[in-house]
Formats: C-alpha cells, structure tokens, sequence
C-alpha cells in the first residue's frame, strides 16, 4: 500500500479524490490500495535554545549556535503528527509519497516528519504546479526518487536554520544590551526591509521643497512649455513678452516606439498589481491565491517565473479560447493569441508563471468571493494581455521659438493600440478605477510643419520639487524583490533582492505585527519603534546586499552548486563577529527601555523598575529590591504596593494609620522607616509620630 502525504487538508482531499481513496478516517483517507494523509504546514519545528543547554534560558547567553540541531513536535499539532507517524511505520504501508508543496518549503515540512517518525521506506516525490485532476493523474504517473531533491531539502535546512541563528542570537544580543522591557525582533530579511522603509520615510522628512517656473504658451490646438527657471524676474519678463506675440515652428522630430506586452504574474508581481488596483495587501492577495489554488482554479501560487515551458502552448492556447468564452473584457482579444512570447524553457525553474486551469470553463463565478474572483480576474486578463500584440505608437516633439526663448509640444498618436486595448476594456468593465494615470500627452500635432507661426497667449507656472512617495506594499514589493541589484552584474547571482515571492508577504505583515511599521491607508510608515530599531543596527544587519547575497547562496545550495555546510558557518561567523564588535554607550543602554520608574535606588542612584514581585534595581550589580511580600510588612499586615514604594524610596518612610499589633490585636499609626544597610536583605524600623505639646 502507498502512504501519500500532502501538506494540507485540501490538498490531501485532491489527491484521495483522483486516486481513488474515498473511504474517510480520522487523519487520513483510505482506498484503491492508497493511504493520503496530510500536515497542517510544519508538524515539526525546531527547539528552543534551553533544550540545548539550560544557560540559554538566560538571554545574555549568547551566541546559540548548535552543533548537533534539535527538533521537536508541535504541541498543537502532536495529535496529526501521531497518525502520519504511526501510517508511516505500519507494516501494510511499502512506500511514501511525498506530496507536500512542490518549492522549499513543502520539501523541509515533509523532510522533518519523516526524519521526526523514524521511518525508513523508500519515498518518491509528486511536483505539481496545479491540483486539476488530471495535473494529479498525471503526476501521480511520473513520480520521482525522493532524492532528487536532496539538494532543494540542504537549501530548506540552510534558510531554516539560518533564520534562527541570526533571529535568536540578534534578537537576545540587541534586548538585553539595550535593557530592552520587550523583546527586539531582528531577522536576516526583517531587518533590512524595515532599514528600506525607514530611509525612506526619512527622505521625505527631511525633504526641503524647492520651487521654480516654466511659462505655458496656449497655441490654440496644442499646448508648449520652456525650461525650467528658478529666477522669478526673469520669467515674469518672458512671460510677458510672449504673451500675445507668436510662436515660430523650428524642427519636429517624430519617432515610432513600442511596448511590449507585460509577461505573465509571478507572485510578486500579482501581489504588486493587486495593491496597486485593488489596494490589496500582499498577503490578503497571497491567501486568496491560495483558495484558489486549492479549488483547482489557478496554478501553483508560490511561483517566482514569468514565463511558461515550451510544451505548455496547447495548454495556453486551450485556456485563453476559455477566457474569451467566459470574460466579457476578452472580447477585446486578438483572434490568434502569440503563445511563444510567454513561452521559455531556460526562465522555468521549479514552477512556471501564474495562469488559470482549465477548470475555468465550468466554474461558478458568482459562488466566489469577491476578493478571489477579483484575483482572478487579473491572472485571466495577464495571459491574454501576454500573449496580444504590442503597442505602437508615434511620439511627435515639436520645438518653438517665441520671442528667442525655446519652447517644446509633445504628443502621442497610436499606430497600432495592441495590448493596450485589452487593458483599456478590462480596466472600464471590471475594475473602474480611479488610479489609472490621465493621458497628458493629447496635443493635437498632426498638422504641424515646420516654419508654422501661432498666436498664443503666455502663462506663468509655479512648480515645487515633489519629495519621494511613501512606500506603498506595491513599490516595497518592487523595492524588496531588486534590492541590491546595482551590487551585481546582471547574470552574476541566481536571486537578488530580499527574500522570495513566497516570504515577502509575510515579512510585511511581520513588521506590522512587531509594530515596526504601521498602514496609513495604502502607505506603509515606519513607526518610532521602527526607527529606533534601525537606529542601533549594524550596518551590515540592514544591508539588502548581504541578504540578497544569502538568498542567491541558498538558491545555489538547491542546486548543488554551493556547499551548505560553508553557507551555515559563514553565517555562525557572521553572528559572532556581531555580538564580540558592537557596543553600547551608556546613554543609549536605556533607549528601549519602557518600564515605569518608580524612584532612586539609595544604594547606586540607577532607576528601580517594578517586577512581578518585587521593585529592584535596573543595576544587576547592585542588588537592592523591595519584596512586595515580606516578614516586616506581612506581620503588619500591609504589602508594599507601587505607591508606598515610591514613597519610601523618595522620602525614606512611609506613615500609617492602621498597622496591625501582633501583641494587642488592635491598629495603631506610625511610620515605617527604610532602614538599607546595603545587605542582601532591605531593613525597615517603626518610627512613632511625636505627641505634640499642649
């Protein structure tokens, strides 16, 4: 019998469905000589620091860079766990399937659980990129050795492992040299994506607006513009010279341009359209690509190629006679779709580009959500905007002279409108948006030649110097994905920028999460905790070279073109080298510290801090605290609250009126005294209020 194991339920209900294991249990389906269970994404994980050596539990025992990895199973997913592992290990089971999802990380879930059940059986691998039925069938047909992606599984460990090396170790470092109140989240992606917004959002701050003018001549059908000028004299002259004076025609210069039409969606790019039209975040889009991966509907979501394999074209051709069937703004498609400008074998790696299944056809649209059809809708409209013919038009510059200042008109006039057109009605039939750029290039000059003379008329016209944008999720998208480019020649690394398609999503809503970074309508701002994270950075902590370099590394390593084990020691000497040269001076040890102070301490002067149960000194080599239950104050029955501490630590007592008497059972007033020594234990005495004199 073969166990088939998927990384969800919805997958695994796929799978059973095609192979014919109908019969449900709990945990898994049975039937037609096949057992398909599931995972819940990761059943297995790391360990904590403290499983490796019970001094981690301190922070300040860094760094944690084992020698032998640790991994433990999820508590809130042990029970799943015990059924995968006790299918696995079940004597009428002969061989695994690994089903998980075919990238990185369904490789290192299924990896975990089946080193974590001990089990030894042979297992094959099913790589899909769609859960049609028959992209199932036929996988299920052509299943390969799982050692195939040995390779893929060494890059998985290293990004994993990784991760928490440089996670655990900055995180720990960087709270407690700064006596942080709550933990510092630092990550080898986080942290220079939040350097990027922070920059940014300092740029914009400190932006200086500059003004200056051009003077506009209405010509009667077409519209001019001089230079730039930042002298307000001078242009006001010109200005009035030119008014009700004529402009003279010099040379025009026409040029036949085109653009191509844009490649199909990878991710990233979804994820960036979809904010940008829809205001989407990246993972609101992510997520609703994922329901409709799991309903058949769409291809493999996680995918970083914009281009289709060579022997997919009847497959594309099939789909787009489908999306002119089914989508009224497909009418505006071409008859014969150019496949082989999405198609390219060598830009295909693990998945090919984002396109619909044939499961269109019959899909109810109006049952989906809004959300999902919208996504929908976009990844339709890409394949056949990919596949129409480009854009041509002929860009016209007329030059002027008026009065011996040099003036230039400018328009656009359409040759051939290609894929524009089927833009253009997507873009009126099914989003109606308002964010589409207006078309300022709409001068009329046709019928303009040379030594032409128009009257115009002349206009002053204020401009001021924009400061940069905020960055939106589209252009931090954009932003994440070429960081560090211009550090790299253009074939020099295999992936650049920070992260990938499939994390970039998360990384955002983790700073958002973290309070890192906050959403001001589509904006994404740096908080101040943001800021003051960056602020005591490394530098090479926030630089999207060193990741993107990492991230290229890892993509070796899946390739078996890099070592891993030089990959993960380059990275424990990265960590290192970071906790033995950074320092903190003794202004800044305070900077995240949040807690409330309560007073003086009398032994040092530093600040005392409220604990749980106790007011101690923030000097750990001090040593004083208040114990809020002890002998002196319990046998009184009072407790040292915040209040009375504070009061003692400000004026050295605190007054009574209700003490208890141990001896009379009755109250009495009087003020307790501190009365430190500078031992281990606090000392206070009963002071009574001196009778006043009659």
């Amino acid at each position: 019998m073969q166990l088939v194991i998927a990384e969800k339920p919805s997958c695994a209900l796929a799978y059973a469905k095609v192979l014919g294991a109908n019969e449900k249990k709990k945990g898994y389906y049975q039937g037609n000589n096949y057992i398909v269970s599931w995972c819940y994404g990761h059943l297995v994980g790391l360990a904590e620091p403290e499983n490796y050596d019970n001094k981690f539990k301190q922070w300040k025992n860094v760094p944690v860079i084992p020698s032998r990895w640790l991994y433990e199973v999820k508590e809130n997913t042990r029970s799943q766990f015990e059924i995968v592992k006790n299918l696995m290990n079940h004597l009428t089971v002969d061989s695994i399937v690994n089903a998980a999802d075919a990238g990185r990380e369904g490789e290192l879930i299924f990896r975990h659980v089946d080193e974590m059940s001990g089990c030894r059986k042979p297992v094959k691998r099913l790589w899909l990129s769609s859960l049609e039925d028959t992209a199932v069938k036929e996988g299920s047909e052509h299943l390969k050795d799982g050692s195939y992606y040995e390779n893929l599984y060494k890059s998985a460990l290293c990004r994993e492992r990784a991760d928490w090396i440089v996670g655990m170790n900055m995180a720990r470092f960087f709270t407690v040299l700064y006596n942080s109140t709550k933990p510092l989240t630092i990550g080898r992606v986080q942290t220079p994506t939040l350097a990027l917004i922070v920059e940014r959002d300092k740029q914009i701050s400190s932006f200086t607006r500059e003004k200056y003018y051009t003077v506009a001549l209405n010509c009667g059908a077409f519209n001019c513009e001089s230079e730039r000028f930042t002298d307000l004299a001078e242009v006001e002259s010109i200005t009035q010279k030119c008014n009700l004076s004529h402009a003279v025609v010099g040379n025009i210069v026409k040029e036949e341009k085109h653009i191509n039409p844009p490649k199909l969606y990878d991710l990233t790019a979804l994820q960036r359209e979809a904010n940008r039209l829809y205001g989407y975040t990246a993972q609101q889009t992510l997520e609703a690509l994922q329901r409709l991966y799991d309903n058949k509907l769409v291809t493999y979501p996680r995918t970083d190629s914009r281009y289709l394999t060579e022997d997919m074209a009847n497959t594309a051709r099939n789909i787009i006679d489908i999306i002119k069937e089914r989508f009224d703004f497909a009418k505006a498609a071409a008859n014969e779709p150019n496949i082989s400008a999405v198609m390219d074998n060598s830009k295909v790696t693990d998945h090919h580009a984002l396109i619909p299944t044939a499961n269109i056809k019959t899909a109810d649209f109006e049952k989906i959500i809004t959300t999902d059809r919208q996504i929908l809708y976009l990844i339709a409209e890409r394949l056949l905007t990919a596949t129409a013919e480009r854009c041509i038009y002929e860009d016209t510059k007329v030059f002027l002279d008026c009065q011996g200042v040099k003036f230039i008109a400018k328009g656009k006039t359409a040759v051939n409108i290609g894929f524009k057109e089927i833009e253009k009605t997507f873009v009126g039939s099914v989003i109606k948006t308002e964010n589409e750029k207006p078309d300022n290039n709409k001068n009329n000059l046709l019928e303009i030649s040379e030594g032409n003379s128009f009257a115009v008329t002349a206009k002053l016209v204020e401009h001021y110097t924009s400061p940069p944008k905020p960055f939106t999720e589209d252009t931090l998208l954009a932003t994440m994905e070429n960081a560090g480019n211009g550090d790299y020649d253009t074939d020099e690394v295999e992936r650049k920028g920070l992260g990938t398609p499939a994390t970039r999503a998360g990384i955002i809503e983790t700073l958002i999460n973290r309070g890192y970074v906050e959403r001001k309508g589509k904006n994404l701002i740096s908080t101040d905790k943001g800021k003051n994270l960056i602020k005591i950075m490394p530098e090479r902590l926030c630089s999207p070279k060193m990741t993107a370099e990492w991230e290229n590394r890892l993509v070796l390593v899946s390739k078996g073109q890099a070592d891993s084990e030089a990959f993960m020691k380059d990275i424990a000497d990265f960590v290192k080298s970071v906790i033995e040269t950074t320092s903190v001076e003794d202004s800044m040890k305070d900077f995240f510290n949040e807690r409330e102070v309560i007073g003086a301490c009398p032994r040092c002067g530093n600040n005392i801090y409220e604990g749980k149960l106790n007011f101690y000194c923030g000097n750990k080599d001090c040593g004083f605290i208040l114990w809020k239950e002890n002998k002196f104050f319990s046998s009184k029955k009072k407790s040292i609250t915040k209040p009375i501490a504070a009061a003692l630590l400000k004026n050295g007592k605190v007054r009574f009126k209700d003490l208890y008497s141990e001896k009379t059972g009755k109250t009495y007033e009087a003020d307790i005294i501190l009365d430190d020594s500078g031992g281990k234990y606090v000392n206070f005495k009963i002071e009574f209020p001196k009778k006043s004199k009659r």
